[in-house]
């Protein structure tokens, strides 16, 4: 049989435009093939991508960076020469959320100014989506490097009166945030020369001594996930020291990579948090990451407060407070009297808690419900500084009704801090 001829010329083929993409998927090497059509001809094999832009002036922007105080899903930020500030939606679902982080923080953090300025008319906003947060490029296509790319770029410009209030406050967030983004080098001394094994992390929880560990973490933040799986210890007092140390830990990592630290403090409390799950020492370590670094994870502290309401996590949530308040007081004051009732809880270790968080925070106020308690003798456990030992709830109350005196405490030599009721209760 001959080879078939078809009768007339084939039609030719409508010259492409730039806008023509042809996409190939191979099957064998799972590689993306993007074949761009122009005009001119074919590019096979060339990713069509470009530096994001601001829509508004069309000058180029940087790269969006982590403000130096976190909070709970806080987004990446920037701002162009114009006086545009954007926020960045890495995964182009929230952006909603991308949308107020831009505009609270064009408002130099003022949510109030921010929820009283109207659109149109105190400022006009734009999205540029396809945006690639790993290569800081816009990708139409929406793919690049074998990546799907479907994160966005949301602009906000104030009016310009509301700008020269704010703008200055701006910029310096801005400027802190670059300079806490710039990796420090290594620790000298005591860092060792090869990283440590599971087996040594554990050994030198078990014997309280972070030295090694922290010097480790300096160098390899990945030992943090050693130390998250050792939370899950049955040992109490193991556990205790894993808290202790992460919290040690954290505050060296932070000081390069503080979105590292930033997001082992959101699985920490989504672990809490989440129903059917063993959240043994999340929000005992949680408190100890934000206690060592609170200029930096201070919005996480009303995260804090909403596990107050579940008689399952109330004791650990308010040992998890007043260790994150401990070298801040002024973090949690304005919020305390709301913990006024936990004075009288029927749980010791909710009593103890909240007997030392009123002393470290010098409200007067609770003075009157301390003097209730002062002579409770429900006894329970204490953990300070890799040893647990028991005291009363009486003490503890005490002890705070000491501080609010302005006189020394009944132990002069011990700062009780943390609690946890006793086994037999």
């Amino acid at each position: 049989m001959g080879a078939y001829r078809p009768a007339g010329p084939l039609p030719r083929r409508p010259r492409a435009t730039c806008a023509t993409i042809a996409t190939i998927l191979t099957k064998e090497s799972g590689y993306l093939l993007m074949i761009f059509e122009t005009e001119k001809g074919a590019l096979f094999g060339k990713e069509f991508a470009k530096k994001p832009a601001c829509p508004f002036c069309g000058l180029p922007v940087e790269r969006p960076a982590d403000l130096k105080t976190r909070r709970y899903g806080e987004m990446p930020v920037g701002s162009c020469a114009c006086g545009a500030v954007y926020a960045c939606d890495a995964s182009g679902r929230n952006l909603g959320s991308a949308f107020i982080e831009a505009l609270v923080f064009g408002c130099d953090m003022d949510w109030d100014l921010a929820w009283n300025l109207l659109p149109g008319e105190d400022y006009t906003d734009k999205l540029v989506d396809r945006y690639d947060s790993v290569s800081h490029l816009i990708v139409p296509t929406g793919f690049y490097q074998g990546r799907r790319v479907s994160g966005a770029l949301y602009f906000i410009r104030l009016h310009r009166e509301i700008r020269e209030v704010t703008w200055r406050g701006v910029q310096h967030r801005l400027e802190q945030a670059r300079a806490a983004a710039a990796p420090p080098g290594p620790p000298v001394g005591a860092v060792p020369e090869k990283g440590l094994t599971r087996k040594e992390v554990e050994d030198l929880v078990a014997g309280y001594r972070p030295e090694p560990i922290i010097a480790a973490a300096a160098l390899n933040k990945k030992i943090i996930r050693e130390l998250r799986r050792l939370l899950y210890s049955g040992d109490e007092l193991f556990r205790n020291r894993t808290s202790d140390i992460m919290g040690q830990v954290s505050a060296v990592i932070a000081r390069r990579d503080p979105g590292a630290v930033s997001t082992l403090l959101q699985g920490l409390i989504n672990s809490a948090a989440a129903p059917g799950t063993s959240s043994w020492g999340s929000l005992e370590a949680a408190g100890e990451i934000i206690g060592r670094s609170p200029h930096l994870f201070a919005g996480y502290i009303p995260l804090l407060f909403n596990f107050l309401g579940d008689r399952d996590h109330r004791s650990r949530a308010l040992r998890a407070i007043t260790r994150a308040a401990q070298s801040r007081p002024d973090l949690v004051r304005g919020a305390a009297f709301r913990l006024l009732p936990f004075l009288r809880d029927p749980d010791p270790g909710t009593r103890g808690h909240a007997a030392v968080l009123f002393g470290n925070l010098g409200m007067w106020e609770a003075v009157k419900d301390l003097e209730s308690i002062k002579d409770d003798a429900s006894e329970i456990k204490i953990y300070m500084d890799g040893i647990i030992e028991k005291t009363t709830v009486g003490r503890l109350a005490g002890e705070a009704l000491d501080k609010l005196a302005g006189t020394n405490c009944r132990s002069a030599d011990k700062t009780f801090t943390f609690c946890l009721p006793s086994p037999d209760r």
